[in-house]
C-alpha cells in the first residue's frame, strides 16, 4: 500500500488541488508512471482518500509515496491566508522541494496560493530578482513560449533581461530548442519605439552571451505568427495577451460550431471536412498546453489548469519532468553567470 520514504522523489504533487481532485490527479499520475517509469512520486494528500483510489491505478501505485496532509487550501482562499495553513496538501509539497526530498512540485490548486507559498518556502535563485509564470502556446509555425503570464505587474530592465535567460533555459530544455530566437513584446518593432525600461533590457540583451538569438522588439500578432520561440513582457502584459489569446481561441471554437450547425448543407460540409477539423483540435488542444511554470527559484514549481482532466495533468506532469531531467535550474545558473549587467542603469527605469 503506503511505500517506506525514499531518500529523494522526481516530483511531489498536491493531490486535492484542482476542481475534480483527487481523482483527476491520481489518473494524470497512472499516465504519467507510464511516461517516466523510472520516476518516483510524493502525493500529498488525505491519506484515507488517496490509499483506496491508488489501490485500483496499479501503474501510479508502484510509483508513488502518499504523504497525509489533513488541510487543503481552497480555491477562493486568499495567499496570505494560505501561507497560514501550515499542513494543507499544497504546503507540504512545498516543504518537500524547500527539504531537497523532491526535485519539483505540480499542483492545479490555488494559483495565487502556489505562487506565494513557492515564493516564500522555497525561495528564488541567487542573482534572480523575481520568478516569473511561463506557459508554452500555440503558434504558426509550433509551440513559443511566453513569460511572464501574471508573475509581476509591474517590471523593470533587469527584470525583462532575466525572463529572457530563463526563457531561453526554459525553451532548451523543455522544446528541445538547441539556439532559441528571443523577442522583447513592445508596441513596435523598431528600435526607438517603447520606454526606457524595454529599450535598455534590448541593450543588454543585444551584448549577452544570447545575443545571436535576440531577434529584438515584436508586436503582439507575432505571439501567433510564432516570428520568435520565447516572448518576454512584463505580468500585467502577458496576463492581457493570455488571455486575450484564450478568449479568441473559445470565439473561434463556437464560430465553427454554429456555421456548420447552421444548415443542412453546413453539416454535410463538416462530414466532408471532419477530418481536418479533426487535426485543428488536436493542434489546438489546450491540454497540450496545461502547465504554467514559475521560474526562477529553488525548485520546479508548475501549475497545472484546475478545470484538466486526466490527460491535461500528465501533461503538467511532462513538463516538470523535462526540467528536473535537463537540469533546468542549472542552464539558468550558467545564463546569469555569463551575463554582464550593468545594474545602475537597468534598475533606474520602471514602470
Amino acid at each position: 500500500m503506503v511505500k517506506s520514504l525514499p531518500l529523494a522523489f522526481a516530483l511531489a504533487v498536491d493531490a486535492m488541488g484542482g476542481d475534480n481532485s483527487p481523482d483527476m490527479v491520481l489518473d494524470g499520475l497512472e499516465i504519467a508512471a507510464e511516461r517516466h517509469p523510472q520516476a518516483k512520486f510524493l502525493v500529498v494528500g488525505d491519506e484515507a482518500r488517496l490509499v483506496p483510489l491508488l489501490a485500483v491505478r496499479p501503474r501510479a501505485l508502484k510509483a508513488c509515496t502518499v504523504r497525509h496532509a489533513p488541510d487543503v487550501v481552497p480555491g477562493d482562499m486568499k495567499p496570505t491566508l494560505a501561507l497560514r495553513v501550515r499542513r494543507s496538501s499544497m504546503r507540504l509539497a512545498i516543504d518537500s522541494v524547500a527539504a531537497g526530498e523532491a526535485a519539483g512540485v505540480v499542483s492545479a490548486g490555488n494559483t495565487g496560493a502556489l505562487m506565494a507559498l513557492a515564493k516564500i518556502v522555497v525561495k528564488t535563485l541567487p542573482d534572480i530578482n523575481r520568478p516569473a509564470l511561463a506557459a508554452i502556446m500555440p503558434s504558426a509555425r509550433g509551440d513559443v513560449v511566453m513569460l511572464d503570464l501574471g508573475a509581476n505587474v509591474a517590471c523593470d530592465a533587469r527584470n525583462l533581461v532575466e525572463f529572457a535567460i530563463m526563457g531561453d533555459a526554459f525553451a532548451r530544455a523543455v522544446l528541445g530548442l538547441p539556439q532559441p530566437s528571443i523577442g522583447l513584446l513592445n508596441v513596435g518593432s523598431e528600435d526607438m519605439k517603447g520606454d526606457d525600461r524595454v529599450r535598455q533590457a534590448a541593450e543588454v540583451l543585444r551584448e549577452s552571451h544570447i545575443a545571436s538569438g535576440f531577434h529584438g522588439f515584436i508586436e503582439g500578432h507575432d505571439i501567433t505568427a510564432g516570428t520568435v520561440d520565447v516572448v518576454v513582457t512584463d505580468g500585467f502584459t502577458g496576463n492581457v495577451a493570455l488571455k486575450t489569446g484564450e478568449g479568441a481561441l473559445k470565439l473561434m471554437r463556437d464560430m465553427l460550431r454554429q456555421v456548420f450547425s447552421s444548415s443542412l448543407s453546413a453539416k454535410m460540409g463538416y462530414l466532408l471536412a471532419r477530418p481536418a477539423l479533426e487535426r485543428l483540435r488536436e493542434w489546438m488542444d489546450p491540454r497540450r498546453y496545461n502547465g504554467a511554470i514559475l521560474l526562477g527559484l529553488n525548485g520546479v514549481v508548475v501549475k497545472s489548469h484546475g478545470g484538466t482532466d486526466a490527460t491535461g495533468f500528465a501533461h503538467a506532469i511532462d513538463v516538470a519532468m523535462d526540467m528536473v531531467t535537463h537540469g533546468f535550474n542549472d542552464r539558468i545558473h550558467e545564463g546569469l553567470a555569463r551575463l554582464s549587467m550593468p545594474q545602475p542603469d537597468l534598475t533606474s527605469a520602471r514602470t
